[in-house]
């Protein structure tokens, strides 16, 4: 039931043994492929709650740099470019309409 929140995303919650604090058992799991999202409670469900919350900020701030790097590799000027590719020319790419674009 709660695994399908992350198997919607391929991630594979991985749960340890329950662990018992008195009386009352004790969740703790991680995300397989992202082992430093780890989540703790006393049922599965505060687990979860706590392992889709960690996972969400990560996402987000991970959504953010890929715009940026997005951006950014969009943005270069026909110098750049030279840099880059060393003064070669491709397929679609000339370095006089460059020189156009940039008057």
């Amino acid at each position: 039931m709660y695994e399908d929140i992350f198997a919607d995303v391929q991630l594979t919650v991985v749960e340890q043994p329950i662990e018992w604090k008195g009386n009352l058992p004790f969740y703790r799991g991680h995300l397989k492929e992202l082992p430093f999202i780890t989540g703790e409670g006393s049922s599965k469900k505060a687990m979860y709650r706590q392992l889709a919350a960690q996972y969400q900020e990560y996402a987000a701030l991970n959504l953010v740099e890929e715009k940026e790097e997005e951006m950014t590799s969009s943005l270069l000027t026909a110098d750049q470019l030279l840099k880059y590719y060393d003064g070669e020319t491709f397929d679609g790419f000339s370095l006089r309409d460059l020189l156009k674009e940039d008057e």
